[in-house]
């Protein structure tokens, strides 16, 4: 296995093992994700939110790496969000805030394709449910139009921790999500039902703060243990253990070491009973 064998969504989907985020890097956006495809990554993640992505970052950081490596843009997964504007910075809201969401829906993601330069996007991803279900279902209407048309091959949401909300949508979207990308920590029980849920419906599984938000588990005996037995760090113990499980996990180092290491999780295979000795921090 590499990282770049895919996961294949409910959708039909592929999905890299690995995926680069790309929130937080402000003006280092465009360099950081060159480096991150330069040396292999080839699944991408960010959002049209200027508070806290620099989407136009991304897709010059794309464009460099595909230019120098010689890559068709059918080898990559690229996937952003829609932020609905409790999300956003009021001075910098990529879209008409007045307009109906269906439409803030429709130009965010225009926004989002020319931040990118791509006429496509792999997964548009619903960056954070809406209180109101109504309201939700209107947002995911305008996204299931944007997945009819092609424009966007599958559709997701993200910081949904919520099993009845989760529930909700999926029973009323015409298109099922086929992605949940949530915030990975003890706090919400590691979403354990949610991922039950997301393996019967062959949902993918994205984790995010994966690493920053388990500091017990990364300096567990357990783990500490598998790191010198296999000779890699902590943190390629716990990702390898994951991706083993079928969750995709997204890193953002800005170290190219870092970048190294995280691709190198796919060049060795945890034991079915190693990976039960992890099975009891999740």
């Amino acid at each position: 296995m590499s990282a770049n064998d895919l996961t294949i969504s409910n959708t039909g989907v592929g999905i890299p093992g690995i995926i680069y985020g790309t929130a937080w890097k402000q003006e280092r956006t465009a360099a950081l994700v060159e480096q991150a495809i330069k040396l292999g990554f080839r699944g991408i993640d960010t959002a049209c939110q200027p508070k806290h992505y620099n989407e136009v970052g991304v897709g010059e950081g794309v464009i460099a790496a595909c230019r120098t490596l010689g890559l068709d843009r059918s080898q990559l997964y690229l996937q952003t969000k829609f932020t609905p504007l409790n999300g956003q910075d009021p001075l910098r809201i990529p879209y008409d805030a007045s307009a109906s969401l269906g439409l803030q829906v429709a130009q965010s993601f225009q926004t989002s394709l020319q931040n990118l330069q791509t006429d496509y996007l792999d997964c548009l991803v619903l960056h954070s449910p809406l209180t109101d279900r109504q309201q939700l279902l209107e947002v995911w209407q305008a996204m299931e139009a944007l997945q009819a048309s092609g424009a966007a091959k599958q559709l997701g949401i993200s910081n949904c921790y919520d099993q009845d909300l989760f529930d909700f949508l999926y029973q009323r979207a015409s298109v099922k999500p086929a992605v949940l990308q949530n915030r990975f920590y003890a706090d919400t029980g590691y979403d354990k039902q949610l991922r039950a849920f997301c393996r019967q419906q062959h949902i993918v599984y994205q984790s995010f703060w994966t690493l920053t938000a388990n500091p017990t588990i990364l300096t567990s005996p357990t783990v500490i243990a598998l790191a010198a037995q296999y000779q890699r760090s902590p943190a390629q113990i716990f990702f390898r253990y994951l991706t083993q499980i079928g969750i995709v996990p997204l890193t953002g180092t800005t170290s190219a070491n870092h970048v190294r290491e995280d691709l190198a999780i796919f060049d060795f295979e945890l034991t079915g009973p190693e990976c039960a000795q992890l099975d009891s921090w999740l």
